[in-house]
């Protein structure tokens, strides 16, 4: 006989998601605040499932391939594991994959970026019956969403059920999944809930005063990173730009486009962000084709990431409060960095300039895209807007205004 293992799903998962972890209708969607421990909840909730329900198959997807190690593939990792079962399950990078080793059943990862592969997934064992679709606020498109949700079909046992979970940051209301799932009305087959930090009883007080702080700091920030609420993406500072495939060896081809490259810092609670695009400045194009965002990352690990991506002899132009990490990202190898020069009205100056470009994105700068879907202008405390960009989505937008810094000198554009 195996091992019986007696666990308390109480202390391993918390509260706040008993709906949630026991809904058995088509669409399962959780919107939620960072920190909220929705990503995990619904890691332990997947693993928990496969482990009951012996025919059960899992297709977990983000618009991203690439993201999917470093997220939910640790996610799951991390869930076998506070469950306790790590010795019932292995785990596979090439292919990305995890297998329940009782029954065969699996774990699969897949990316929208090659869509062939997700509707070409067969199953050895039992049935797909489930889809995770992480982040699914970068999922812009409704008809890919489609694509997905038709993926999990065909008849399954009584004893099993389809459903189709959707995990996401609420960043703006005009998404389609708010009209779609939120804005529904009453329909038994969609559970469509909102958390936040306020349920998660595994933060500790530090964790808790930086939510306190950016209460205090940037309200409208709080209501969106802090209690899960929509985001309103009034006053758009960018609005033209588009997500498009392109080739960016063909693009740098032509015969007036040049490379820049921008770098803005970050630590604790914002991301370090580094900026690869193309310029044309005859055609007033500017093509975005890589991006960096992470947090905690000291400048021997931002190093690390340029040299990987191939940019570390490339001309980077950073965030000039930081001249310390400027000379250490240069001693380490980054020659060509430089300082971005700040000066009167240069934020302004620089937006004015970008504003004129069309802005033609790679889908997989999944990043760059959510920041200027909601890099706003800020408001007055009678709520009109005034000319000064909101203290949010900024990093990248950052990163790419002083990427262009050398285009922007002159009378009408001096950053002295």
């Amino acid at each position: 006989m195996s091992e019986v293992k007696e666990i308390s799903l109480n202390k391993i998962v918390g509260g706040g998601y008993a709906d949630f972890w026991n809904f058995k209708g088509r669409y399962r969607v959780c919107k939620g605040s960072r920190a909220s421990k929705k990503s995990k909840t619904t890691a332990l909730n997947f693993i928990f499932r496969i482990m009951k329900y012996k025919e059960a198959n899992l297709l977990v997807v983000r618009k991203v391939f690439s993201t999917l190690k470093d997220s939910c593939f640790s996610e799951l990792q991390w869930a076998v594991t506070r469950l306790g079962v790590s010795d019932l399950w292995e785990f596979k990078l090439s292919p990305l994959e995890m297998t329940y080793k009782p029954t065969g059943q699996k774990i699969f990862f897949r990316g929208l970026d090659d869509p062939l592969k997700i509707t070409s997934i067969t199953v050895n064992s039992g049935y797909l019956c489930w889809l995770w679709i992480e982040e699914a606020y970068e999922i812009s498109s409704e008809s890919d969403f489609d694509m997905l949700n038709e993926s999990i079909r065909g008849l399954v046992p009584d004893e099993l059920f389809k459903q189709v979970t959707l995990t996401l940051n609420p960043w703006n209301e005009h998404h389609w999944i708010k009209k779609r799932f939120f804005d529904a009305g009453q329909n038994s087959d969609i559970l469509a809930k909102t958390t936040n930090y306020l349920c998660n009883e595994f933060l500790d007080k530090s964790d808790i005063a930086v939510f306190e702080q950016m209460k205090k700091s940037n309200p409208k920030r709080y209501k969106v990173a802090g209690l899960g609420m929509w985001g309103i993406s009034d006053g758009l500072i960018f609005e033209k730009y588009e997500e498009k495939l392109f080739d960016v060896y063909e693009v740098s081809k032509k015969p007036d486009i040049k490379s820049i490259f921008g770098l803005d810092f970050g630590y604790t609670n914002d991301p370090t962000a580094f900026f690869a695009g193309l310029i044309d400045l005859k055609e007033k194009e500017i093509f975005v084709f890589d991006e960096i965002y992470k947090k905690a990352l000291t400048n021997s690990m931002i190093y690390d990431e340029v040299y990987k991506k191939g940019f570390s002899k490339e001309k980077i132009i950073a965030d000039s409060a930081e001249p310390k990490s400027i000379a250490e990202l240069e001693g380490l190898g980054l020659t060509r960095i430089k300082k971005a020069r700040k000066g009167k009205d240069s934020i302004l100056n620089g937006i004015q300039f970008i504003q004129d470009f069309k802005i033609f994105i790679l889908p997989k700068c999944t990043n760059f895209i959510t920041e200027i879907e909601n890099y706003c202008w800020d408001s007055n405390r009678f709520g009109q807007k005034i000319n000064v960009p909101a203290d949010n989505f900024n990093h990248l937008m950052d990163a790419m205004r002083y990427s262009i810094e050398e285009f922007t000198r002159g009378e009408t554009f001096s950053f002295e």
